[in-house]
């Protein structure tokens, strides 16, 4: 037996109604969020991956924290090497709206929804998540159709991504991240440091290490540095022994001095790498495996 044929779920202007009614409620109970659609830089064609990522735009839109009392997760973990945060989010968002804001001014989005891998920048928290499943169909086809996604979050790791979003709060996550502190002799040539030059140092037997520009304090002489990249791919440090050139004004500074891992202000780098000498015979390539 057929359902009913004088009765229908799919009126279109019921649902149309029904998705302006959903809207409304999201600009009413909801926060205004940063969308941030994730640029591919460098895909790794073997494992899916990018590793180098780009977040160059940031859209404004309204969103419903489904998670009313507080985040959910794991929340702060105590562990041996530090403190933890697996703080996870569920955000509610308007479809129409999504394609409206999002989708019409973002040609290099290429889904009429959102993706796995964006980040969302909370500013109630001033927190960024990253997007890791869009859930299409909640609430479950009421009146036939479906107008929002629920996108379940999670807290953003930075791993050296670049943000270029014009958006001060957000941008600032790059320079929390940077990877070395230069003290530049300021005896040396002038050299007009623009945040996103390119600073490069000659190490020697063809070998150079070359960094972004993200922060300039000028008045003490100092550059901070991310976004390493070396010649020969191998890891290599900027030394103190050296000078630096500018790829945009090709002027040249000496370094003072050199710190690293900035980012994080209870690193141990230098004791860990001073301690084995006591113990460990670095002699050969690879102390760690069998004799020969």
């Amino acid at each position: 037996m057929a359902t009913n044929p004088y009765f229908s779920y799919k009126v279109p202007s019921e649902q149309t109604l029904y998705e302006d009614l959903i809207i409304e409620a999201l600009q009413i109970y909801g926060q205004d969020v940063y969308y941030l659609p994730r640029e591919i830089v460098s895909l790794d064609r073997i494992f899916q991956d990018d590793i180098p990522s780009k977040f160059s735009n940031a859209y404004k839109i309204e969103m419903y924290i489904d998670n009313y009392d507080g985040f959910a997760g794991e929340g702060h973990l105590f562990q041996k090497f530090g403190i933890e945060i697996r703080d996870q989010a569920t955000f509610v968002i308007s479809r129409k709206r999504w394609k409206h804001v999002v989708r019409n001014f973002d040609n290099d989005i290429g889904t009429d929804e959102p993706r796995e891998g964006d980040l969302i920048y909370l500013p109630l928290s001033q927190s960024l998540f990253q997007i890791m499943m869009v859930e299409r169909e909640s609430p479950f086809y009421q009146i036939s159709n479906l107008p929002t996604f629920k996108l379940e979050c999670e807290l953003f790791e930075y791993s050296d991504e670049v943000f270029d979003t014009d958006v001060e709060a957000i941008d600032r996550v790059e320079t929390l991240g940077y990877a070395y502190k230069l003290q530049l002799d300021s005896d040396s040539d002038g050299i007009t440091a623009v945040v996103g030059d390119t600073v490069t140092q000659n190490l020697g037997g063809g070998i150079t290490v070359s960094g972004e520009v993200i922060e300039w304090d000028r008045a003490r002489q100092i550059l901070y540095v991310g976004h390493i990249n070396t010649s020969d791919g191998n890891f290599h440090a900027f030394t103190d022994s050296g000078e630096i050139t500018s790829a945009e004004t090709n002027a040249v500074r000496s370094i003072v001095s050199v710190m690293e891992d900035l980012g994080d202000f209870g690193h141990q780098n230098t004791e860990f790498d001073s301690e084995p000498d006591d113990f460990l015979v670095f002699d050969e390539t690879n102390p760690f495996g069998d004799p020969r």
